[in-house]
């Protein structure tokens, strides 16, 4: 990792940057795909708070063009370049968690399994069985993954099923997937 150090309107004494350096290594630790780190230290002579005019800068890059950065201010720059690296550190746990729990969305799998019943395909619906009797109806705007020219009388269909104004209707139409049976 490449780490470059400076500071603004102060001298850089060899603690702090000892301090940085240290502090850097402990940061790294934990997460090696840290290309590059910057720390800026700057004596804010015309701050609107006098009491505040230590600030510390950090900036770590990492892979994919991802920055994070921390700005703090204190009255002496060992408290400052401290709190920095804590807050860049929490910045830091909170992006590795987002990447962490990315959730893989999977087309859901219409819990009904019937056939068609009746197709009227120049009106663009029909009918399908439903297991216990009677008859549902679809609407080709439900298929899913198939075209209305691929269903015929007594085909398996799966689908999911809601209540319409006129009634049960399907929400959702698709072939069954095969079952991958492994032969040994």
């Amino acid at each position: 990792m490449e780490l470059e150090i400076h500071s603004r309107n102060v001298a850089m004494p060899p603690r702090w940057k000892t301090e940085i350096e240290t502090r850097m290594e402990d940061l790294q630790r934990g997460h090696d795909d840290v290309i590059h780190g910057r720390v800026t230290s700057t004596m804010n002579r015309h701050h609107k708070k006098l009491a505040n005019v230590a600030e510390a800068l950090i900036v770590i890059t990492l892979p994919g063009r991802h920055t994070l950065t921390a700005r703090k201010e204190d009255k002496t720059f060992e408290k400052t370049i401290r709190t920095a690296f804590h807050a860049v550190g929490v910045e830091l746990r909170r992006y590795r968690e987002k990447r962490a729990h990315t959730d893989i969305h999977l087309p859901s799998i219409p819990p009904h399994c019937c056939v068609v019943s009746k197709l009227f395909p120049h009106e663009g619906h029909g009918f399908i069985l439903k297991e216990r009797g009677g008859e549902v109806y679809f609407h080709a705007n439900a298929l899913q993954d198939l075209a209305f020219e691929q269903l015929e009388d007594e085909v398996d269909v799966v689908f999911g099923l809601e209540e319409g104004d006129k009634g049960p209707q399907v929400t959702v139409l698709s072939l069954p997937q095969p079952i991958a049976v492994k032969v040994s």
